[in-house]
């Protein structure tokens, strides 16, 4: 039997039909009160009779109510079939979380997204923050995911050791989930659902949009400012060689290397120590510096390129090259170097009043 969690935090009467939809389906149901307060528990008294429902005495987050949701299927309900995710507003469909769960079941140890139609169904800042969200993941994680922005999804129980080990317990956890399982090379599958938003300022939502925004963006714009910084280091300290050289192909090529070591020694650290959170070790250092020299050696075949063949000016040249290479060392820092081989799964499961 399927079992479906909805992390709920000072729900209306939505999660009532919600959960009635998928009773009738036959799902399990697992709801999570996540710390709404005395005065919304006659929401929850109402779906207790078909859901298991687990209590947070305070607001722990979205991250945190789904782990304790599959902390207890790991531990109560081991038998479970396929589980899935979706929201408690109305946002989801409960048949279209029959067709994720269906999906999941064709596709066992694959993450199903339910993902949305980004167009003139959902809200415009709703729209352009998933089109800059999926450009930057797709530059980021090296995969192109439609919605990154979906709380719908569907997996194979066998997942959920994984998933309790993604770091995050708000709504960045879901960005988190993506990112983690990209970088993994764990499948992930997209299945069509309907767009549905209460009104064009989603006002059913409890995202908050500064603060939560910062969580779930945290790790691109980690690894984003220590790529921009090198670059800033390494163009500021090229321009301040060339003041005192020459403009000729051969003292570009010189200034561009030694600008390139001290930036790339700088970048390394950053990666290592604020990024990917990893020790310095003898693999990842040659892996590193492998990638730099090739890069080094691409800079100043493209910079010469430009400077020799396409008479750019210098200063432009070598911004023209920075940002040319950016991708590509990105792509190998996430997916090759710093990509995480073990995860240990961690024990976030927080006790609750449940009802069977």
């Amino acid at each position: 039997m399927p079992v479906v969690i909805i992390p709920a935090y000072k729900p209306d009467k939505t999660l009532v039909t919600i959960t009635d939809q998928l009773w009738a389906y036959g799902c399990q149901i697992i709801v999570i009160d996540d710390g709404s307060g005395q005065e919304y528990g006659h929401i929850f008294k109402k779906v207790e009779d078909v859901c298991i429902v687990l209590k947070h005495s305070e607001n722990c987050g979205k991250g945190a109510a789904i782990k304790t949701a599959l902390s207890y299927i790991k531990k109560e309900m081991w038998d479970s079939g396929m589980a899935g995710i979706m929201d408690c507003d109305g946002q989801h469909l409960p048949e279209d979380m029959m067709k994720l769960l269906e999906a999941a079941g064709k596709h066992r140890k694959t993450l199903i997204l339910g993902v949305r139609d980004v167009g003139v169904e959902m809200p415009l800042k709703s729209r352009l923050g998933n089109l800059v969200t999926g450009a930057v993941f797709k530059l980021v994680a090296g995969e192109k995911v439609s919605d990154t922005q979906t709380g719908l999804r569907a997996f194979d129980p066998e997942l959920i050791p994984r998933l309790l080990s993604v770091e995050g317990e708000r709504y960045e956890y879901e960005m988190n989930m993506l990112m983690a399982f990209a970088k993994e090379k764990i499948p992930m599958e997209e299945v069509p659902v309907h767009t549905i938003y209460r009104d064009k300022n989603n006002s059913n939502s409890h995202f908050r949009k500064v603060k939560d925004s910062a969580r779930i963006y945290k790790d691109i714009l980690k690894f984003t400012l220590s790529s921009f910084s090198s670059f800033v280091l390494d163009y500021l300290l090229f321009s301040l060689l060339m003041i005192f050289m020459p403009h000729t192909a051969i003292y570009a090529l010189f200034a561009n290397i030694a600008a390139r070591m001290a930036s790339a020694f700088y970048n390394y650290s950053m990666n290592c120590r604020f990024v990917f959170h990893t020790n310095r070790s003898v693999k990842t250092t040659v892996h590193y510096f492998a990638l730099a020299g090739f890069i080094l050696a691409m800079n100043n075949l493209i910079l010469e390129m430009f400077v020799q063949v396409f008479r750019v000016s210098v200063y432009p040249a070598k911004l023209l090259t920075e940002c040319i290479l950016f991708i590509l060392s990105g792509l190998v820092q996430n997916l090759v170097i710093f990509r995480k081989e073990k995860c240990l799964p961690c024990n976030l499961f927080v006790g609750g009043k449940a009802k069977l």
